[in-house]
């Protein structure tokens, strides 16, 4: 047992809710040996074709990523583990937001534009070859770097990573971008993926106790959604914001609420982002398509609820 390999404990956690079929009648090679090479991969950051032949072929491993990733295997997963988090009652709702850059290396570029062509034989128009229902399941994407989470900042070549975390810096939902998006533009996708599903009947509970941001979240479309939703929030006025107020005298109606024994509570997503930048594949980017790196990170989040 590797150093970063599951434990018999985690392995328990997981595996009723694996898939028990590879959708083309055939059998998947165990379960525990691919996982423990992604992890692998995930932590270290060593490409692909250089895993330890303990993992088994690489080939098998990246692709069983791959699909995890593209069909959201590993969000169920994640989700899973968070729901026996909350049936136990530990998970604290008082959650924050934030963003981070990633820098992209270079063999993340390179993406094919356009999904590949479905290849039919003549007589047989219903019927796909191997190679077409492998790649099936990508979702959509190949609109250049754009499309794929990749863009340019101070930093150069990167792609941003917001995420949400609760009260003990546990990442609950996570969005892919490129570095260049604004942190505001992603606030309501980022609530919107929190999904934390009961273990009896109900609807997945979505809505936190109260949130804490910075004053990149400061502005009106932001603090609307939550006065919407009803969640209480502690988000810092900026200074420019402030001065246009005061500008306006009465007319600039009253400063928003801010709480400064809250805030300081904000430190728990800095520590969430410093978790998920310990494993090497999401610090920096290698992955070409968006939705692999978002199964990285997701996979990263994983480990962290399953040792938390």
């Amino acid at each position: 047992m590797g150093r970063g390999d599951l434990s018999d404990a985690e392995w328990e956690r997981l595996r009723p809710f694996l898939p028990v079929g590879n959708r083309r009648c055939g059998r998947w090679r165990d379960h525990r040996q691919v996982i423990d090479g992604i992890l692998h991969r995930v932590r270290i950051g060593v490409q692909w074709r250089d895993l330890p032949e303990r993992f088994g072929p690489w080939k098998t491993v990246y692709k069983r990523h791959r699909l995890w990733s593209a069909d959201g295997t590993w969000e169920h997963l994640l989700q899973q583990v968070q729901a026996a988090a909350e049936a136990a009652g530990e998970i604290d709702w008082n959650i924050s937001v934030d963003s981070t850059i990633v820098r992209a290396h270079q063999h993340a570029a390179g993406a094919r534009r356009t999904r590949p062509r479905r290849h039919r034989g003549p007589n047989r128009q219903n019927t796909r070859t191997k190679s077409a229902v492998a790649e099936s399941p990508r979702p959509a994407g190949g609109g250049g770097a754009g499309g794929e989470g990749l863009g340019r900042s101070r930093g150069g070549f990167t792609t941003k990573l917001h995420l949400s975390a609760d009260g003990r810096c546990r990442p609950l939902s996570l969005i892919v971008t490129s570095g260049q998006r604004a942190d505001c533009t992603q606030f309501k996708p980022v609530l919107e993926n929190i999904r934390v599903p009961r273990t009896g009947p109900g609807r997945p509970r979505r809505k936190p106790d109260s949130l804490a941001a910075d004053k990149a979240y400061s502005n009106g479309p932001c603090r609307e959604y939550l006065r919407r939703r009803g969640i209480r929030h502690t988000i810092p006025e900026m200074t420019d914001s402030q001065a246009a107020r005061l500008r306006k005298g009465s007319r600039g109606g009253r400063p928003p609420g801010f709480d400064e024994e809250p805030y300081k509570k904000r430190n728990t997503i800095e520590r969430a982002i410093n978790r998920l930048k310990q494993h090497r594949a999401v610090a920096s980017r290698y992955d070409k398509r968006r939705y692999v790196y978002l199964g990285t990170a997701t996979a990263a989040a994983l480990t962290i609820w399953l040792r938390t």
